[in-house]
């Protein structure tokens, strides 16, 4: 480990001055260090050429990172200045500790399953576009309360035509996150699966599956009164989408190494998060 990017998100208040804490200690053991100021918005990729990254924010400053990082096989050490923290697990109090094991090679490093979309166009607008994100790929109305229509199929099976205002497709990471806020099962990380989550569908009828993650999904766009539908991959910059246009969902061979993110945190996480007590008196 020779060389180290710190991607600090400048909209905590705290990040920058650890950042500098951070590149000192690491300049101490002989490792180069580079500082990225990310504000929640990036299309740069500065990841070419590290060794490893850190990341100095909440779970969207990992998923940053993660898009550019686990192509290329590097590994991240997210450390939490957010509020949830289920892929930020290292505390902002516990970095220089975790960071010391991870340099000697014990610490524990997770590695999480990717997902791509693919756009398929029926039409010359727009032109053909392909993505990754660690969390979800989400296609909505562009407005809110605006119901769409489209169909979804399985490995070319197809599952019925929706009217919803949206969809949302996430991976088991990602199941702690908008999907879980539509009615999604959370899905422990470990089981590498595809959640498919309707959003306010129409019809009772539908509801959350769990999919394997060696098939490919298929989402097409059908003709309805709104026509403004976009698709975004981890919350990112939205694509328009358009009647006729086919969505290709699927899990890639590259995983996203995390460093720090067990079991033990995660469901640590999700009861302090949750406030889950056991109870109503618990």
């Amino acid at each position: 480990m020779k060389n180290c990017l710190i991607v600090a998100n400048t909209s905590k208040g705290e990040s920058k001055q650890v950042a500098s804490q951070i590149s000192e200690f690491l300049l101490k053991r002989n490792i180069e260090t580079s500082i990225f100021y990310f504000d929640g918005f990036s299309k740069e990729n500065p990841f070419v050429k590290k060794d490893f990254v850190i990341t100095l924010g909440g779970d969207g400053t990992v998923l940053f990172a993660a898009r550019g990082c686990a192509p290329l096989g590097i590994p991240v050490f997210p450390v939490n200045f957010g509020e949830f923290g289920f892929i930020a697990s290292i505390q902002k109090t516990d970095w220089e500790s975790e960071l010391n094991k991870f340099l000697d090679n014990k610490a524990a490093i997770a590695e999480r399953s990717m997902v791509q979309a693919s756009i398929i166009r029926s039409s010359n607008r727009g032109g053909n576009y392909t993505g990754i994100g660690l969390n979800d790929v989400v296609i909505c109305a562009k407005t809110a309360a605006r119901t769409i229509m489209f169909n979804v199929a399985y490995n070319l099976a197809s599952l019925g035509e929706y009217k919803a205002d949206g969809i949302i497709v996430s991976t088991a990471t990602g199941s702690t996150a908008y999907s879980s806020s539509a009615g999604g099962p959370i899905i422990d990380p470990e089981l590498d699966a595809l959640v498919l989550t309707p959003i306010n569908p129409f019809s009772l009828s539908s509801r959350p599956l769990v999919l394997s993650p060696k098939g490919e999904i298929e989402i097409t766009i059908l003709p309805s009164r709104q026509h403004d539908v976009i698709i975004t991959i981890d919350g990112q910059e939205p694509q328009d989408v358009f009647e006729g246009d086919r969505i290709f969902i699927r899990r890639i061979a590259q995983k996203v190494k995390l460093v720090g993110c067990t079991e033990q945190r995660f469901y640590e996480a999700l009861q302090s998060k949750l406030n889950w007590s056991g109870g109503p008196h618990a």
